[in-house]
């Protein structure tokens, strides 16, 4: 953690009197997101009190006075301030005049990636478990806050729930009932004559998940075969021992550049066939930055082979986006075999270190656009999922 981290949390609220400083923060590299919030506008039916900088620091406020809050340990206090102070980053780039009114749309999903961004590189959150643990823990909170005021009007509303809890596998600090002190920090941080509707909606939603038993926790399934079935979406009975149709383990790296995917694979996967992206390239003569279709289409090809010979193998690539994943995934799912996603990360500065040793460098401009991108594969998204620091 470097010396941006260590200021910025000496700006978090300290017991005994939890006050905000608030002239602190125009002193950090925050200060230019501070302003740019001050110049976003909302819609006055549910934020009359105005800009997003005036919500946003209604729901610190809001937050550092909650009991819950102030019982929490130092480190998630540090995450929940974090995530209250960047919960609406995304609606700097997000919001647009409407037929009139102002709207934001996709502001969660933009606000975790521009977090990450910022927390990763700025702030030096990557490349060891403790880093990456506080870094995604704040996004996460980031990225589901506005979910428990929507969820009961989804038709799944427990699946919902059950697809967030779950990244407690991968992140142990985070649980749903750690995001109701965000909602509730949001909700009462704000001008709208809809609160009260609102807290009960939100209250609706956690004692929802109190009763799944996931308020705490990611919940528990009778095996990992149910478990991928049931938060994948498939029509199944949660406390159902369900059959385990596969026939072996396809591994699906995912990583930016430099992160070491082809040591990984080297290290921990012996004898297995692997399916580069980077080889399939080198061997068709096209460039990172052409079209990518007929190197996808290769590798497609080279893995239906494997698939149907019912070998195990590797596919490694950078590999993203939630979106790139699932392409690749629901192929290996047709074909029966059991997968696996193995996400690796380095530090900022380590990471473009080991790239500059490659034979064939990836230009930083490309590196930092993959990151501006990047979303972590959530635990929903394969039967194993791993993140490793390397």
């Amino acid at each position: 953690m470097n010396e941006n981290w260590k200021t910025i949390c000496s700006g978090i609220p300290q017991p005994p009197d939890w006050s905000i400083g608030w002239d602190f923060f125009w002193k950090t590299p925050l200060a230019s997101y501070l302003d740019q919030m001050a110049e976003t506008l909302q819609n006055p039916f549910w934020h009359a009190e105005g800009d997003v900088l005036t919500h946003t620091k209604m729901v610190c406020e809001q937050l550092t006075g909650d009991p819950l809050f102030r019982e929490q340990t130092a480190e998630k206090r540090q995450i929940l301030f974090l995530a209250a102070l960047l919960h609406d980053i995304g609606k700097i780039p997000c919001t647009k005049m409407e037929d009139g009114v102002w709207k934001s749309p996709n502001h969660t999903v933009v606000g975790e990636k521009m977090a990450r961004e910022l927390l990763w590189k700025t702030f030096s959150l990557a490349g060891t478990t403790g880093e990456q643990q506080i870094r995604e823990c704040i996004c996460t909170l980031i990225r589901f806050h506005s979910v428990p005021s929507h969820v009961c009007d989804q038709k799944k509303p427990e699946l919902r729930l059950w697809q967030i809890a779950a990244q407690g596998e991968l992140i142990p600090d985070f649980s749903l009932s750690l995001l109701s002190i965000l909602v509730h920090a949001d909700l009462k941080g704000r001008i709208s004559e809809t609160l009260e509707e609102s807290l009960e909606t939100v209250e609706l939603c956690f004692s929802m998940a109190e009763e799944e038993g996931i308020l705490d926790g990611p919940g528990s399934f009778p095996s990992d075969v149910t478990r991928y079935a049931y938060l994948s979406g498939k029509n199944v009975w949660r406390g159902q021992e369900l059959y385990d149709d596969t026939w072996g383990e396809v591994i699906l790296m995912a990583g930016l550049p430099g992160t070491g995917k082809d040591t990984w694979v080297k290290e921990h996967c012996t004898g297995l066939p692997v399916i580069s992206l980077d080889e399939i390239r080198r061997e068709l003569h096209i460039s990172p930055d052409d079209n990518q279709g007929r190197v996808i289409q290769e590798a497609r090809e080279q893995a239906k082979k494997l698939l149907r010979a019912h070998q195990p193998f590797v596919w490694n690539a950078t590999d993203l986006s939630s979106m790139i994943r699932r392409k690749q995934l629901l192929l290996f799912d047709e074909y029966h075999a059991r997968t696996r996603i193995v996400f690796l990360e380095t530090g900022w500065e380590t990471g473009l270190a080991r790239n500059e040793k490659r034979v064939r460098q990836v230009p930083e401009r490309v590196i930092a656009h993959m990151l501006k991108n990047l979303e972590l594969p959530q635990r929903r998204e394969a039967r194993t999922v791993e993140w490793h620091c390397v």
